[in-house]
């Protein structure tokens, strides 16, 4: 039998690649994400007219969204503004399974025959290539001015090296805040002629990406974000996560890093949703289900 390439990397077989990794649905390095919108179906809501079924579905749907056996290791919910959906979920974990089964969960409940799921977004954590190492780092204090023999260069060098790991943990198994409010959107770096991303040479997208994070360090304390990667996974390339102190904040610094090169030249965005952290009974509450 003639043996394929594909067979010929299987474990064990004596021309296959040393140190292959196991085969399993939990990434090397990062967690998988989920963005899931719904909105309600008050025809299918106004089917429920019984006082004492109603109560027993608003129950299993907090129970759901409560459940604590199986739950994913990061979940928040949202109520969502504007007509694109009513509540929003975003989710991590290692196992993509444990996200999605929270979502046919959420489905199967009775409160969730009346939900239409709108958008989905499948994406995974990662360390942006564009954060600099130590030796990196090194060459940029060097390159500002810095005297790689003084005292104060070894000092920001010797802090930067001992932020790396808390960085790392940032951008790929991060804590949700538990900031009021959330926006979401998909992006995309252009590949249009003249205006092509991945043509770019490294140093240049450094550079444009380091002028976009000394704009979003404006708004430290006030906003906070989690940018994961959809390549292979979703329609749009990245994705990006921002909770805020206070909903104006969202819209300022959306405004403010528009005009960074990254962004001006080199953005293209899907739709924005935003919204407002929420329990199981807020959500029900602000909804109007079985009042």
């Amino acid at each position: 039998m003639t043996q394929t390439p594909a067979m010929q990397h299987q474990p064990g077989h004596p021309h296959a690649p040393a140190n292959l990794p196991e085969p399993s649905r939990v990434p090397v390095q990062g967690w998988h994400c989920g963005h899931y919108f719904y909105r309600w179906d008050r025809r299918e809501l106004a089917k429920l007219n019984n006082p004492v079924e109603i109560a027993a579905a608003k129950q299993q749907f907090s129970d759901c969204l409560n459940e604590l056996n199986d739950r994913p290791e990061r979940l928040q919910w949202f109520i969502i503004s504007g007509h694109k959906a009513d509540i929003g979920l975003i989710a991590m974990d290692p196992d993509p399974l444990r996200i999605d089964r929270l979502h046919q969960r959420l489905l199967s409940t009775r409160l969730g025959h009346a939900l239409v799921a709108t958008y989905s977004f499948v994406s995974m954590s990662e360390i942006s290539e564009y954060l600099p190492n130590k030796e990196q780092y090194a060459e940029k204090l060097i390159r500002g001015g810095e005297d790689p023999n003084s005292p104060t260069f070894q000092a920001k060098l010797s802090s930067y090296e001992r932020r790396i790991p808390v960085m790392h943990a940032q951008r790929l198994a991060p804590e949700f805040p538990t900031w009021p409010s959330m926006c979401f959107y998909p992006m995309n770096k252009s590949r249009d002629v003249g205006a092509n991303w991945f043509l770019e040479p490294f140093s240049a997208r450094t550079e444009m990406m380091a002028e976009h994070a000394q704009s979003g360090m404006a708004f430290a304390g006030r906003v906070t974000q989690l940018v994961t990667t959809s390549v292979g996974l979703d329609d749009w390339e990245w994705g990006v996560t921002l909770w805020a102190r206070n909903p104006q904040f969202l819209k300022d610094i959306v405004y403010t890093m528009r005009f960074d090169k990254a962004s001006a030249t080199y953005g293209q965005f899907g739709d924005f949703y935003v919204g407002y952290l929420a329990s199981a009974d807020e959500i029900l509450n602000h909804c109007c289900i079985g009042n």
